[in-house]
């Protein structure tokens, strides 16, 4: 192999490529490659921490969910209570009336055997009356007719 003046030219032609690369274009490369070697990085920790917020949304979607049935639970158990309570104030009242509707009834037959006490009374001191004027066979005046009227229904009673 012959080493002549080409081969020296190639030589420091490659010499001045290779240096004029890693003092101007190299740096560059390299400026670049770390640039989005950082935007990839950065763009990995983005996501981990999206996965992270995601998981913590999802721990906190649960938890609320379960908060939220229990307050459900609550609020049936409330309304079961609160309509147990009415049934059984409307027994109570119902109960309440019926002993008053019954009280009221058993009054009215009271007054109505009051009433029909007096009314026999009345008649049978009429009827009385009547036998003792056929007895008599005179009729008593108005005032002997009310005196006997009111002794005869005072010793009846």
């Amino acid at each position: 192999m012959h080493i002549n003046a080409t081969l020296f030219g190639q030589m420091i032609t490659f010499a001045l490529f290779v240096w004029f690369t890693m003092r101007v274009i190299w740096p560059l490369l390299i400026a670049q490659m770390d640039a989005r070697q950082k935007r990839i990085a950065d763009g990995l920790a983005a996501a981990e921490r999206g996965h992270k917020i995601l998981a913590d949304a999802e721990a906190a979607a649960q938890q609320k969910l379960r908060e939220m049935k229990q307050h459900c639970y609550k609020l049936l158990e409330e309304a079961d209570q609160e309509a147990n309570k009415i049934i059984d104030e409307a027994r109570q009242q119902a109960h309440e009336e019926h002993n008053q509707i019954i009280a009221t009834g058993h009054a009215q037959v009271a007054r109505a055997v009051k009433q029909a006490k007096a009314d026999l009374q009345q008649q049978i001191a009429g009827i009385v009356v009547l036998g003792a004027e056929k007895i008599l066979e005179r009729t008593i005046n108005a005032d002997d007719h009310q005196e006997l009227l009111q002794s005869l229904a005072k010793k009846l009673a």
